[in-house]
């Protein structure tokens, strides 16, 4: 790549990190390749389909837009950091019991974006829902039974 690497340090799923990264390395790159979280998908490369999103300090982001030296001291929380003690989260349960799922591919950044909401607002609304995932595609299920597991979440999260 022409540069030298970079030490960054960061908290990945509650685990203190390091990693040597070229100043361009994607996140989405260093979580999928040098931590082997590879929940975190590529779906377009652009931050359209929000197949990637993650948790960055509070905030959803799109990893595939976010060089890795940008992270350095952030905690960061993955699809794989959501569910604790290999039982299903609430979130994760939800949509598994209102079948808001159909190939999955969508479903780790669709659970990213709804934890996300739900660690801001306890009772969103449908247009508050709407919002929140809007960011996020699914080509398989359409969306109304992924909106119907965010509330269904949301009831069980209270």
């Amino acid at each position: 790549m022409g540069s030298e690497k970079i030490t960054i340090t960061l908290t990945v799923n509650g685990e203190d990190r390091k990693a040597k990264v070229y100043p361009m390395t994607r996140l989405l790159d260093l979580l999928r390749e040098e931590f082997k979280l590879t929940g975190t998908k590529e779906g377009c490369g652009e931050g359209e389909c929000g197949a990637c999103a993650v948790i960055v300090n509070g905030d959803l982001v799109n990893s595939c837009l976010i060089p890795a030296i940008q992270v350095d001291g952030a905690d960061i929380v993955t699809i794989e950091g959501v569910a604790g003690n290999q039982e299903l989260d609430p979130i994760q349960q939800s949509f598994l019991e209102m079948n808001a799922t159909q190939c999955g591919f969508c479903t780790p950044g669709m659970v990213m974006a709804t934890a996300a909401l739900l660690m801001k607002n306890k009772k969103p609304n449908t247009a508050q829902i709407q919002e929140a995932l809007s960011g996020n595609l699914c080509r398989c299920t359409g969306h109304v039974k992924i909106f119907e597991a965010v509330k269904k979440a949301a009831r069980t999260l209270k």
